[in-house]
């Protein structure tokens, strides 16, 4: 064993199959790189999202979609320099290891942890919501349709990389495809006037009827509207061509929902009764904005086909922390045996399962404990909780090795650059803040800060003596040596 004496790590020997046993399968192209981005993220256009104009009006929702629009360009133009440049499956937190050392890549990883499978428990949620209202069952029996999608999806995720790949291709164009359908039916019913018709609150307008202070709270909804397509870099060592496709699937996919995130942010506030109905009434907005622009009273077909896009999310993440908790395994962080790989699949099944079951268990415990009847805010600010320190942590990163590494290869060059890094970075601190400044989800943020504050024990007191050798680790001691 040897020891690290600046982060306190010991790294142990491994047999001789260790690597062997936690093997995956290059796949990916960049038009699956894409599609896993949008797919991961589509669902913030078909639920979620809504919530934010019912907390400020949708002038305040309309001023933080920008504010977060701009931290996303600077974190997915940083993330696209850093990830051709450390192809790792461990992406943020192979960043943050490289950067600050394993204390860093640890608040990285364990942060994006948080974020992924809270999501998939966030979409899986309102995926039920919409599968509930199309079947007409109670809530009594809303975990066994949790359970009924975990089971499906983590299975499909084990099947193979290429039956995970090629169903996200499809149903990310589906869902492209119904959003489409929506846009233009949208257009003939929109008005102007929908889009600012909640009273506003006494000495407001109606344009910010919650005032300016409330744009604060609409953040972590805005922040739905692109959740997980920073999770591109953990197919790093799926992917055919890492250096080249990756920076492409990344920037193709953030336009790609800017430009959906923009029309349905306009287009479903827009019809029926606009922004006072859409904004707090529903949790399932697209699909009863589609009921008014298509014409259509009641359908059970119409339902299905707009579940689609929870379902694109559902399946992308899920590939998502199943990496996530992959690599930081692989690397000790997490008990070494929930890495090990399926032996002819060469997929991470322990680690989707993992996930799943933690998932699952969050969505029960909010069921029987949360009776304020914000539940889907509740657990959609708790996710937003590990995403933004992830992101504060990766664009630190990215300042950091700009710096201290400037000899790094680098094939690809954020045309933002540091300044662009720093803007995220502050945006992402301030969206962090005013998640504890919103009474309405605040006990939720507080629990899900006392998971990682625990997570955070669990290295300090046992993973850090028990450490690995994993590419992400290696790389990082490398690299420290030739800056020496």
């Amino acid at each position: 064993m040897t020891k690290d004496k600046p982060g306190g790590i010991t790294y142990r020997e491994t047999e001789a199959d260790y690597f062997t046993r936690r093997g995956l399968k290059r796949y990916a192209g960049v038009f699956s790189l894409w599609a896993l981005g949008v797919g991961a993220v589509i669902s913030g256009d078909f639920s979620g999202w809504n919530l934010g104009v019912g907390q400020a009006g949708f002038g305040g929702f309309l001023l933080a979609v920008v504010v977060i629009t701009v931290m996303y360009l600077g974190l997915c133009f940083s993330i696209a320099e850093m990830s051709p440049a450390l192809p790792h499956t461990g992406g943020a937190y192979s960043f943050g290891r490289t950067a600050f050392g394993p204390w860093g890549g640890y608040v990285t990883g364990l942060a994006e942890n948080m974020e992924y499978v809270i999501t998939t428990a966030v979409v899986c949620y309102f995926a039920a919501a919409y599968l509930q209202n199309i079947f007409e069952t109670t809530d009594v029996v809303q975990p066994v349709w949790w359970a009924g999608l975990y089971v499906a999806f983590v299975g499909l995720n084990i099947v193979g990389v290429e039956a995970s790949f090629r169903f996200v291709v499809v149903i990310t164009l589906v869902a492209l495809a119904i959003l489409a359908v929506y846009f233009v039916s949208a257009v003939p019913h929109f008005q102007w006037d929908n889009l600012w018709n909640i009273e506003p609150d006494p000495g407001h307008s109606r344009y910010l009827p919650k005032g300016f202070g409330a744009v604060g709270a609409a953040l972590p909804f805005a922040i739905w509207l692109y959740l997980a397509i920073e999770q591109l870099p953990l197919a790093a060592e799926e992917a055919v061509d890492v250096r080249r496709d990756m920076p492409r699937g990344l920037i193709w996919g953030l336009v790609t929902l800017i430009i959906t995130g923009v029309c349905v942010t306009f287009l479903n506030m827009g019809v029926g009764g606009g922004a006072a109905y859409f904004g707090s009434a529903t949790e399932e907005p697209l699909l009863d904005a589609m009921k008014i622009t298509l014409g259509v009273t009641s359908s059970k077909v119409l339902g299905l086909v707009a579940v689609a896009g929870l379902i694109a999310s559902f399946h992308a993440i899920i590939y998502a922390y199943g990496r996530n908790i992959y690599s930081l395994s692989r690397a000790g962080y997490f008990p070494h045996w929930m890495s090990i790989t399926h032996g002819e699949r060469k997929t991470p099944h322990v680690a989707l399962i993992l996930g799943a079951l933690v998932g699952y268990a969050v969505l029960l415990v909010l069921h029987f404990a949360d009776d304020s009847g914000a539940f889907g805010g509740v657990i959609l600010n708790m996710a937003v909780f590990g995403a933004v320190i992830a992101y504060a942590m990766q664009m630190a990163a990215y300042l950091v090795l700009k710096k201290r590494f400037a000899h790094m290869t680098r094939p690809y060059v954020s045309p933002v650059g540091a300044p662009g890094a720093w803007i995220a970075l502050i945006i992402s601190v301030v969206a962090l803040v005013t998640l504890f400044l919103n009474a309405d989800f605040r006990q939720g943020v507080i629990g899900v800060a006392l998971w990682f504050v625990a997570g955070l024990a669990y290295f300090g007191f046992y993973a850090r003596h028990r450490m690995i050798r994993s590419p992400e680790e290696v790389f990082a001691l490398e690299l420290d040596e030739t800056r020496t």
